[in-house]
């Protein structure tokens, strides 16, 4: 899947990736076939479509966790006074 990762979003066809709206799954599934049924569906989870807009998922190679990053996020707002 690293292919899929490094894929440019530029050079994405909007007609050839999966669009994450129509993707259904059987809520009877276990967690580990629901998980597969929504990767099987979506092809490739880190260049997807979501309607007419062209997302692209990455991570950073990091310790911090969302957590760190939300609080990062909160504070930087408070300061700001937004």
């Amino acid at each position: 899947m690293g292919k899929n990762k490094d894929m440019d979003i530029r050079e994405a066809d909007i007609n050839e990736l999966a669009d994450i709206l129509e993707i259904e799954i059987d809520r009877e599934l276990s967690d580990i076939e629901k998980k597969r049924e929504f990767i099987r569906q979506i092809r490739n989870p880190y260049l997807y479509r979501q309607g007419e807009y062209v997302v692209k998922i990455s991570f950073a190679d990091t310790d911090a966790t969302l957590t760190d990053r939300l609080k990062e996020y909160i504070e930087h707002v408070a300061a700001a006074g937004l």
